[in-house]
């Protein structure tokens, strides 16, 4: 099988490595002919350093590559989402399974991924999102790392299943598409909520508060949206918000951490680099407000990043809401 992995960040790098490792004929696409000319040379790439990529796997900048796949993987950054759709659209041929494994929303128009995607190529084929606890970083090197597999169309997830899975790679399947893909862009913003309180040093007790409470206010807005309740307390729910909420390979995390520290969120975004969550937050906040659904970490994310609420003041807000009992509003 062919399969061709469009963008080349270390989740994209990770992914075309685990399809090396099952025995597809597979390429990793980069917008960027030089980065694309460096990694074929060296074998490497900078953002998974040490781990060596396979002698298959072949790089490259040229959309041609696109042809004949049957199955493409989108793994650009939400904001390069659409664009990368566009250039990959003329390439396709029906039976093409597309996966999404980009975790966000997109900008102005508030749409998931594989809706933006399914809008640039036309309807013209299956799409899947892949999404959960998985760091690139660990992922490359064979760390055992389990994800969920969603679509409508429960073949074509079970298919993306067949062709990834292997011995440190399991995936789930699930047919709440809506969820999943919610839980993958809206725990990033509980993440740079974290990464705050973890900046501003305040502790275990906090954390965990934020991460829980966090997690029923994704459900809520996801529910409001369509999506399964159930889904948001598995891997791509819970699961990745452990994961992007814990550790420092995440991007979410270490600019929270910024934050809390004093630096602006524009500086902290520049340091690290793309930040999901930083993006998301604004959507997230959107969504909230449209659908009458109250989301009161999100809120103070959203003014901590875009109104420069200073973030002490964000978490005096936050446990000075008005009393309530947690079966109110914990999921639903």
């Amino acid at each position: 099988m062919k399969a061709v992995v469009m963008g080349s960040g270390g989740w994209g790098t990770a992914l075309s490595q685990v399809l090396c490792d099952n025995g597809h004929d597979t390429w990793l696409w980069s917008h960027n002919a030089a980065k694309a000319a460096e990694m074929q040379k060296t074998r490497e790439n900078p953002l998974l350093k040490g781990v060596i990529l396979p002698e298959t796997l072949q790089i490259t900048s040229d959309l041609s590559c696109l042809e004949g796949a049957d199955l493409v993987v989108s793994a650009a950054p939400s904001f390069a989402v659409r664009e990368t759709a566009r250039k990959m659209a003329p390439y396709l041929k029906r039976e093409t399974i597309l996966v999404s494994v980009s975790k966000g929303i997109e900008r102005d128009t508030n749409l998931r991924m594989s809706q933006v995607i399914e809008e640039e190529t036309h309807h013209l084929c299956r799409v899947v999102a892949l999404s959960g606890p998985s760091h690139a970083e660990e992922v490359a090197r064979g760390v055992p790392t389990t994800v969920v597999s969603a679509s409508e169309d429960l073949a074509a997830a079970e298919r993306v299943q067949e062709l990834l899975m292997n011995p440190s790679f399991r995936i789930y399947v699930n047919r709440d598409v809506t969820g999943v893909e919610l839980g993958g862009a809206l725990k990033n913003v509980v993440a740079l909520a974290a990464g705050v309180v973890d900046g501003l040093d305040m502790g275990d007790n906090t954390k965990a508060a934020l991460m829980t409470r966090g997690v029923a206010e994704m459900a809520r807005l996801g529910v409001a949206l369509g999506a399964q309740a159930d889904t948001f307390a598995g891997l791509s729910g819970m699961g990745d918000l452990i994961v992007t909420c814990g550790s420092m390979h995440s991007r979410n995390r270490r600019a929270g951490i910024l934050i809390g520290q004093g630096h602006t969120p524009e500086a902290a975004v520049k340091i690290v680099g793309t930040v999901e969550g930083y993006l998301a937050a604004r959507a997230a906040w959107q969504l909230a407000q449209q659908n009458g659904v109250e989301m009161p970490i999100t809120e103070q994310c959203y003014r901590v990043c875009y109104e420069g609420q200073d973030p002490k003041e964000a978490l005096r807000a936050l446990m000075g809401r008005p009393k309530k009992q947690e079966s109110e509003s914990a999921w639903i």
